[in-house]
């Protein structure tokens, strides 16, 4: 599989694994980073002493226009063509009702729902033309919502929505599709052990699942899911059985 591949927010976690996948698979990769940009240049080097010139490095912060702007024409112009865009970038953190502020509002939506969607529209064009792919990386929380994280929620759900639409609107030439991780990694910050026993406890496989879980469901949406747009795979060991 040789395609021309965008990944916001790739620098670790779920996106360095897509890339790393991805990249074995023969893809080039444009790593997109906004702050972790030592984990940026690691992975960069990793991937391009394997295969020289597959992978390029791109800074920017999805929450101002301009730069979101930027990142789609240095993508469309790396190797002349953009073949799949994967909006994984997000911020994640809790809020408490009452204390939401409009920046918290604002930074959580921007990266979770409105850079996606802009990022989308200004790749359309390019995507189309190659018969190209989105994949927009979602959340089980976005369907019932996470306690603790309401805005972060809201967010989701709006882009398991956008999903959708996006289907439509770009209809045969570019096909939508989500992945919505279940427990997959502790989040980066504290998180105790008894409140990961309790999330394992709610999975159906009993255990946590690893960022190559995700890594495989991006694959086969843009190799051998031809014939699918519009939906949302769930990779979540079971855990939505247990609401």
């Amino acid at each position: 599989m040789k395609k021309n591949v965008l990944i916001t927010g790739a620098a670790k976690r779920i996106g360095a694994s897509c890339a790393r996948m991805l990249h074995d698979k023969g893809c080039n990769i444009i790593l997109h980073y906004r702050w972790s940009e030592a984990e940026a240049m690691q992975l960069f080097d990793e991937l391009n002493q394997k295969r020289a010139d597959s992978v390029k490095l791109i800074q920017a912060d999805l929450l101002n226009m301009n730069e979101l702007s930027l990142l789609a024409k240095q993508a469309e112009a790396a190797w002349g063509s953009l073949d799949v865009l994967i909006n994984n970038a997000s911020a994640f953190y809790p809020q408490i009702i009452g204390e939401v502020d409009e920046q918290v509002w604002d930074e959580l939506l921007g990266s979770n729902l409105k850079a996606p969607f802009f990022l989308s529209q200004a790749l359309s064009a390019t995507l189309a033309e190659n018969k190209g792919c989105i994949i927009n990386i979602i959340d089980i929380h976005a369907e019932r919502g996470l306690k603790g994280y309401p805005v972060y929620s809201i967010a989701k759900a709006g882009l398991s929505a956008m999903t959708k639409v996006l289907a439509k609107e770009l209809g045969s030439n570019v096909r939508v599709n989500g992945v919505s991780p279940g427990a997959i990694l502790w989040p980066e910050k504290d998180c105790s052990e008894q409140d990961k026993a309790e999330i394992i406890d709610r999975v159906a496989l009993k255990c946590l699942g690893e960022p190559e879980d995700i890594a495989k469901a991006v694959g086969f949406l843009i190799e051998d899911a031809s014939y699918i747009t519009g939906q949302i795979m769930t990779v979540d060991g079971g855990r939505t059985l247990f609401c």
